[in-house]
């Protein structure tokens, strides 16, 4: 039976916390990948990058930003916000906001556009749709990161295996998403070290 994202979700959920920085939870469903930054490479912080020119401030609190976007195909974003010493960060903000199925942002409204707060062990999570591409970029999730009262880190995440990677001058593979095939969907990997 395959896989699907619920059930990743399900055990991503349910990891033991000393577990999450250095076991592959996925790893039964897809070949191995590159890990994401984390921990368990020294406690480096997660790279910045740009906000671009589609930033909106006061995003809903929102995190099943899906149903904005039906026809686009589903993926849930997920990880762990920790420190440089590996300890998680409850109640940090996470706000996202890509672009939808066709290359577009939403200017006007909050479409595929959410925050929220990581909880008691540092987790979070997005359902959402995978950003179509658009002129002169890869694909690609914006966020913004913030500890409480700490400073905001603003990055982007990327897809693995993406043709236009190479050639997109913000792109950088420590920000790659970790990103597993589900029976319904796909489901995506990221820890952020802030």
């Amino acid at each position: 039976m395959p896989s699907t994202r619920r059930s990743l979700l399900t055990a991503f959920l349910t990891l033991p916390l000393i577990d999450a920085v250095r076991v592959r939870a996925f790893a039964q469903s897809a070949p191995e990948l590159p890990l994401t930054p984390s921990c368990d490479d020294g406690g480096d912080p997660t790279l910045e990058r740009e906000a671009g020119p589609f930033f909106r401030p006061n995003s809903p609190l929102e995190r099943d930003l899906y149903p904005h976007a039906p026809g686009g195909e589903r993926i849930t974003v997920a990880g762990f916000v920790f420190d440089s010493r590996c300890r998680p960060l409850p109640g940090s903000l996470v706000e996202i906001w890509h672009a939808d199925e066709n290359g577009d942002y939403d200017s006007v409204g909050f479409r595929l556009r959410g925050h929220q707060f990581a909880d008691a062990r540092g987790r979070w999570w997005f359902n959402t749709i995978m950003p179509a591409l658009y002129t002169g970029r890869t694909r690609h999730f914006h966020f913004k990161v913030q500890r409480p009262g700490g400073r905001v880190l603003t990055t982007q995440l990327y897809i693995p295996g993406e043709p236009r990677n190479a050639g997109d001058r913000l792109f950088d593979k420590a920000l790659l998403l970790d990103i597993r095939q589900t029976g319904d969907g796909k489901f995506g990997r990221f820890d952020f070290v802030i």
